[in-house]
């Protein structure tokens, strides 16, 4: 398989890593928000997710009434 990144954990062999600390899986999800108290309307953050970790990072940002949308990372913008 190709490298195509690295990371302070060493070589990664995919595109797309799971923004949950410590995990260093590929992400298949990205979670899409924003802090309606310092974002504009039109601002979104993003989170990408393994499979794994996908309802932890959403659950983390519903339980703070963030507006969020879940695509897969096929479906993000370049």
């Amino acid at each position: 398989m190709t490298q195509i990144g690295i990371s302070l954990g060493g070589p990664l062999e995919h595109a797309h890593t799971c923004s949950r600390a410590g995990c260093r899986d590929e992400a298949q999800w990205a979670l899409r928000w924003r802090n309606p108290k310092i974002h504009a309307v039109d601002r979104r953050k993003t989170w990408l997710a393994c499979d794994e970790h996908r309802d932890v990072l959403a659950a983390f940002l519903t339980d703070r009434s963030f507006p969020l949308e879940i695509i897969t990372v096929g479906e993000l913008d370049d």
